[in-house]
């Protein structure tokens, strides 16, 4: 029984170190991977443990905020700068159409305007081609003593129109009645309108 005692005291040592040094190990594993967790942590939080004592300190944000603003203001005033042209040229281009809007409307307007003058003018012109017919008509139903003593008080160059439009025979009368100079002057203009008139 003795001897037995030793052996089983020898043995209880043995299992309490084996006990310790599993708890120490497992301590410095705990250890380890709490180290590892607290990392990443800070890492996915953005922050960084610094490696040695001579590493930068991180500015405080005040002195960033201050290094940030001048770059902030300038963007700002970029942003401005950039608005007001935008805003500019919205301006002129608005204003762009609506003077092409007014100059659409002009043009418009004036060619209304070209459309009744024409037809105005070609009224007047068909207006004064049936008086001159007309009174052509009058002329050569005079007597030819009567239509002499009226052709004298023309112009020779009116007096010229209406002979041109008559008949041939009536207009011999009249130029008969006529004093010479005057018939002269009549059947010289008469001739030369004849001459520039276009040939076939």
């Amino acid at each position: 029984m003795a001897k037995d005692a030793p052996k089983r005291a020898s043995s209880r040592g043995s299992i309490v170190f084996l006990v310790v040094l599993l708890l120490a190990s497992a301590a410095v594993r705990v250890s380890t991977s709490a180290s590892s967790a607290l990392a990443e942590v800070d890492l996915a939080n953005g922050f960084t443990l610094p490696l040695s004592s001579s590493a930068p300190k991180a500015q405080p944000k005040e002195r960033q905020n201050e290094d940030i603003a001048p770059l902030i203001e300038a963007i700002r005033a970029r942003e401005d700068k950039v608005s007001e042209r935008e805003s500019a040229l919205a301006a002129r281009a608005k204003a762009l159409d609506v003077a092409q809007v007014e100059v659409e409307r002009r043009l418009v307007a004036l060619e209304n305007a070209e459309q009744r003058l024409r037809e105005t003018l070609s009224i007047a012109q068909t207006a004064a081609e049936d008086d001159l017919a007309r009174l052509t008509i009058v002329y050569e139903n005079m007597k030819p003593k009567d239509a002499s003593a009226l052709f004298e008080a023309m112009e020779p160059a009116f007096a010229a129109g209406f002979l041109g439009r008559m008949d041939p025979a009536v207009a011999a009368k009249i130029l008969a009645g006529l004093d010479p100079q005057m018939a002269y002057s009549i059947s010289a203009i008469v001739a030369g309108r004849n001459a520039q008139a276009p040939k076939n």
